[in-house]
């Protein structure tokens, strides 16, 4: 029996929550690999508890590409959502993506293996939502 003084477990949100670093350079865009994947992935990840969406960025980017991200320099671009290539639970993705200015060179650590620099052309390349985001900012005029 259980006790109902207890506290409820929380429900994870209907989709997986990422916040994401957008990065173009020269009209492409900054994308990066994990060992043993074959997709590419906007640099960031999953906000810890309690964290901000900023803060969540400037972790996740100083992680994996060993770079300091400017929070208040950051500018929201936009949020997409699209089917997760790896969840067989069937969630999708929520990417809430960010400008930010960093200081630093960028350099694949933790658990990227690459980084590449994409156009609107390498949409095979990455996930779906990322794949919105490559869109987007094609037809913005900001990516080729």
């Amino acid at each position: 029996m259980s006790d109902p003084s207890a506290s409820p477990v929380p429900t994870p949100p209907p989709f997986v929550d990422k916040v994401a670093w957008v990065q173009v350079v020269d009209r492409r865009l900054l994308v990066a690999r994990s060992a043993g994947r074959e997709l590419f992935y906007l640099p960031g990840g999953k906000r810890e508890p309690g964290e901000s969406d900023t803060q969540t960025l400037a972790r996740e980017i100083e992680e994996e590409l060993a770079v300091a991200i400017d929070p208040a320099t950051a500018v929201h671009v936009g949020t997409f959502e699209a089917p997760a290539d790896t969840r067989p639970d069937g969630r999708p993705v929520r990417l809430t993506c960010y400008t930010a200015e960093h200081r630093g060179e960028l350099v694949p650590s933790s658990e990227i293996e690459e980084i590449a620099w994409l156009t609107v052309a390498d949409g095979h390349r990455v996930s779906a939502a990322n794949r919105l985001v490559l869109v987007y900012l094609h037809e913005a005029g900001l990516l080729d």
